[in-house]
């Protein structure tokens, strides 16, 4: 059981990272495309607000990945989730299959806010930078 603690608080960090690495990415490889969604919700200063939100997910998501302050990073990560699952999946101002598309990932967002606020509260686990600085021996 050790070793399912042991490895399994390093997979989640390894699977909750990936979700922000190829998000922050997408935004950097499809940056025109992105800006334009951002302007046709009504986010300010959309260019700007697109460069934050990318530097946010990969910064949080190398620091979550490493469990270099992981604590603070997942904490960042959640905060940042709840404008952002609120204002780019608001389910219930669409109607047919984009309702379910959108419901779909409001949900996603929850859990992966859920992952984050584990590692949050609970910490990186044995195998992380943070661990490693409190007891290097």
């Amino acid at each position: 059981m050790q070793d399912i603690s042991r490895f399994g608080t390093l997979s989640a960090r390894i699977l909750l990272s990936l979700v922000f690495l190829a998000s922050g990415g997408m935004k950097i490889a499809a940056w025109s495309m992105i800006v334009g969604v951002a302007a046709s919700k009504g986010l300010p200063l959309p260019a700007f607000s697109i460069g934050v939100a990318a530097a946010i997910e990969i910064i949080g998501a190398l620091f979550l990945l490493s469990g270099f302050h992981a604590r603070l990073a997942a904490f960042v990560l959640f905060l940042y989730l709840i404008p952002t699952t609120l204002i780019f999946h608001n389910f219930w101002a669409v109607q047919g299959v984009e309702h379910q598309m959108q419901m779909v990932n409001f949900l996603k967002n929850l859990a992966i806010m859920g992952g984050l606020l584990m590692v949050a509260s609970d910490g990186p686990g044995p195998i992380s930078i943070d661990k490693q600085a409190a007891n290097p021996y």
